[in-house]
């Protein structure tokens, strides 16, 4: 028996990276997971290597419609949704002076209009229902900053305190809400950002107290457990999975 038994999980931007290894990590646990992306290639990929009871599933966090109809296809799959990811995430680096306003928009979009769209959608359903969990990626950029993400760390502390909020609004309807923040990891979203700049990498590495970069599934691992029936008394918290690089 696995703690995730008879739960049902939306884990948005699951094509690959974090999202993927939460995805993997839930059905791991006995949730039925609906893998969505925007690049249906990659969530119905993940979906297949996950087997069992993965659907993939193309959903635009930005387009509410998308979501819409992402709901049903999951309400129809699975009857219910006791668990929503909201992982999908996108930056362009670069000094916030240099920065152009039509990136500003594009990543304030995926980022946090795509976390309030998802919860939109999906939250009604589980007041419906009576209880379920959402869990926010959000980022340590959000929390301490980050030098050449300004606009995506604003985007991420909005995620963290849009996490307080809903929880305290659906706490009465037994939804709980937590944000889990990643530090530095080892995803090709990550290394597209340090390419060809190696010196930065180690820097990194070395800043980290346990001297290496989060994997994807250290993340899914905490996921899992706010996303469990372990995590039921916990709400409006932030936890930053970071080897030690921020302690906050």
């Amino acid at each position: 028996m696995g703690r995730m038994d008879d739960r049902t999980a939306i884990v948005t931007g699951a094509g690959r990276g974090i999202g993927r290894a939460i995805a993997e990590r839930l059905a791991a646990e006995g949730a039925s997971v609906a893998v969505t992306d925007v690049d249906e290639a990659t969530a119905t990929d993940t979906a297949a290597e996950i087997g069992g009871k993965a659907v993939g599933i193309r959903a635009d966090v930005t387009d509410p419609e998308s979501l819409r109809a992402m709901v049903e296809q999951v309400r129809g799959a699975f009857g219910r949704i006791d668990v929503l990811v909201n992982n999908a995430g996108w930056d362009k680096v670069g000094p916030f002076v240099d920065s152009d306003p039509a990136d500003w928009d594009k990543i304030i979009q995926i980022n946090l209009y795509g976390v309030l769209h998802t919860s939109q959608a999906v939250v009604p359903v589980m007041i419906e229902q009576g209880g379920g969990t959402v869990v926010n990626l959000a980022s340590d950029a959000g929390r301490v900053g980050s030098s050449g993400e300004a606009v995506y760390s604003a985007a991420k502390g909005g995620i963290i305190s849009f996490t307080k909020t809903l929880a305290r609004e659906v706490a009465r309807h037994g939804i709980n809400a937590n944000c889990v923040c990643p530090g530095p990891t080892d995803t090709a979203l990550f290394a597209s950002v340090v390419e060809g700049n190696d010196k930065l990498r180690d820097a990194l590495v070395k800043a980290i107290p346990f001297r290496r970069l989060a994997q994807p599934e250290d993340l899914a691992a905490t996921v899992a457990f706010f996303a469990s029936p372990d995590a039921s008394y916990l709400t409006g918290q932030t936890v930053s999975v970071s080897g030690g690089l921020s302690m906050v």
